[in-house]
């Protein structure tokens, strides 16, 4: 089913003409409103007038985290705070996270863009579904429990935790749909085994899976498992949250909504576009968004656009799965971890040397991040050698770990210069999860 199919199914050459029109009110619209922008234009002379099509957008330019960064934390908002209804962050590299604010309009295209994402699964308004994203200033619960209600289905807030009772609610209530992360799926189905419940027990037909790297193969056990139809679902706080693109019932690539959110894709080095099939960095520009709209916002992602008609009857543009990082950030349950993020944690604490290493497995299908940390010589010599202080000081950086990463990290402290030193680039990452 499509949801809007005078926006979705809408024919190439009127949609280019919306872009164009879109794009142009929303550079004039942070030329007079956001300072950064309006000084990285008049730096390239480029003015709102020289923005009349949307084949104008590679005059404009390229914002990246760093700059989100740098205006920490409202620097990039555009509207006024009084028409601010909600905010939503991410993790940042240095431990600060990354505002977004959004406005009631901001809100209600999200809505609406998540119920085209949940209507091309094939979710109806007697379906009852089952949100296991995390609420809160993570952008995966709220933003996909509010797709759902406007669809105008029923919502069950089940958020993460207690998977026990998530899977009597997915037999009692007759949950006939579900979104989280892949991982958490087949921890589920894991569990479901554990009670001696098979899937002809339950209504459960669809699930949104996203926010983590995940295969086809993957897919396929989940769904073996679970007894469903999985869909891939993409999304970015930056830009807006999940609804950014989806699958349809063909399920090959994901639709963008472009008629919100511009993709472009460049070479990541020379910062050139690439044509249709080219594999580089993904790219967006927020069309319509007005509590920080974003300017050819680099995602670092690594995917390719496919054009071509699609046999579901939609017009939007799609792109492959991710295919790698263009930077060093690692997914982990959803949440975003860069190496720097473990190193800020680490300088900070006097007995640790700054020679750590981050190990990353998956483990009953759920993401496991061990840091190794060297312990400094002068307090190894200290008595750092016995049990009860390393376990003391593994405790200290775990916990400082969490606050900064959002998600919980095994700590192993090691004596001095146990952690291989290596000629060249630092590997500081140890991806251990099979991605096939």
């Amino acid at each position: 089913m499509i949801w809007n199919p005078a926006k979705e199914s809408m024919s190439r050459e009127d949609l280019r003409e919306l872009q164009g029109r879109r794009l142009h009110k929303i550079v004039t619209y942070v030329y007079h409103n956001v300072p950064f922008y309006r000084n990285k234009m008049q730096a390239m002379d480029v003015s709102p007038d020289d923005i009349r099509t949307i084949d104008d957008i590679v005059k404009l330019p390229f914002t990246t985290k760093q700059d989100l960064r740098d205006n920490y934390p409202f620097g990039l908002q555009a509207a006024p705070q009084s028409e601010i209804i909600r905010i939503h962050a991410s993790t940042g590299t240095t431990g600060h996270p990354t505002i977004v604010g959004y406005t009631r309009k901001d809100i209600g295209v999200w809505s609406e863009c998540m119920s085209r994402c949940l209507s091309s699964f094939g979710v109806r308004k007697d379906d009852v579904f089952s949100v296991a994203y995390g609420y809160g200033l993570f952008t995966g619960g709220l933003g996909v429990h509010y797709g759902v209600e406007n669809l105008g289905a029923a919502v069950v807030p089940t958020s993460t935790g207690n998977t026990q009772k998530h899977v009597r609610l997915l037999k009692d209530l007759g949950i006939t749909g579900i979104a989280c992360t892949p991982s958490f799926a087949l921890h589920l189905a894991e569990t479901m085994e554990q009670e001696g419940i098979t899937p002809d027990e339950l209504k459960l037909r669809i699930g949104a899976f996203g926010a983590e790297p995940w295969t086809e193969n993957m897919r396929s056990e989940i769904e073996s498992r679970l007894g469903i139809k999985a869909y891939n679902i993409y999304g970015l706080s930056e830009i807006m949250g999940p609804c950014v693109s989806y699958e349809c019932e063909a399920q090959h690539g994901s639709h963008i909504n472009e008629d919100h959110f511009y993709p472009e894709i460049i070479d990541p080095t020379t910062l050139e576009p690439l044509g249709p099939g080219k594999t580089g960095e993904l790219v967006f520009t927020t069309l319509t968004k007005e509590g920080m709209p974003l300017l050819r916002y680099r995602t670092r992602d690594l995917t390719s656009i496919m054009e071509g008609e699609c046999s579901c009857g939609r017009n939007f543009v799609r792109m492959a799965p991710i295919c790698g990082r263009s930077d060093d950030m690692l997914i982990i349950r959803g949440i975003n971890v860069f190496p720097s993020q473990v190193e800020s944690v680490i300088l900070s604490i006097p007995e640790c040397a700054p020679h750590f290493r981050l190990i990353v497995d998956r483990v009953d299908n759920l993401d496991r991040l061990t840091v190794q940390v060297e312990v400094r010589p002068e307090y190894f010599d200290q008595g750092f050698d016995t049990l009860a202080p390393i376990t003391e000081l593994e405790r200290k950086v775990a916990s400082k770990l969490k606050s900064v990463l959002s998600i919980s990290a095994k700590v192993n402290v090691k004596a001095p210069n146990t952690i291989e030193r290596v000629e060249g680039k630092t590997k500081f990452v140890i991806d251990n999860r099979i991605l096939k």
